[in-house]
């Protein structure tokens, strides 16, 4: 595929601002933790409806990594079941998991998608601050549209993998090894 290492690192690179824009939403949930408990410590009272906040914050800091952590491989693996594996068989479990991560983005974008519409047509929002939930919703969508993205380009790498190392097999070829 002409250009496709050019997307990869297009790819990557957009996914790593993204994570670096999740974690400034981190930060952020952090500091009105902070504030809080220095409210509470100075005036025995906190701040009004930083629950709504941290929760609302990390699901949206949450959902911002994901797709850098699949582009990358960054995922939990369990290396004690692959360590005797060959490289074949390694990059065949690697496309199953790219399948699957495609598979759970373009699920969960299909539903959020829905849900989004449904929080937009109710106009639900948080208890305290009166912030719209859906708000929340657009950056979730944008990670999970960029997690699909990301779980494709590794699926394709993964077959670009076990192709170059099909060609140079005899058995594919239809010959025994000698």
């Amino acid at each position: 595929m002409p250009g496709s290492k050019d997307i990869f690192l297009a790819v990557r690179k957009a996914t790593g601002w993204w994570a670096l824009v999740g974690g400034l939403v981190i930060l952020g949930v952090v500091a009105v933790n902070v504030y809080s408990v220095a409210l509470i410590i100075l005036f025995d009272r906190p701040f009004p409806g930083v629950h709504e906040i941290v929760q609302v914050g990390v699901a949206i800091g949450m959902f911002m990594f994901l797709p850098y952590c699949q582009i990358t491989g960054a995922n939990v693996t369990a290396d004690i079941f692959t360590a005797n594996l060959g490289r074949r068989a390694l990059a065949r479990l690697a496309a199953l998991g790219a399948l699957f991560a495609l598979l759970l983005a373009v699920l969960l974008l299909w539903r959020m998608f829905f849900g989004l519409q449904d929080l937009q047509t109710y106009r639900e929002t948080t208890a305290i601050h009166q912030v719209p939930l859906w708000y929340a919703y657009v950056p979730i969508l944008i990670s999970l549209l960029l997690m699909a993205v990301s779980a494709l380009l590794n699926l394709l790498e993964t077959r670009a993998v076990t192709d170059r190392e099909d060609e140079g097999d005899p058995m594919r070829e239809g010959r025994p090894t000698s």
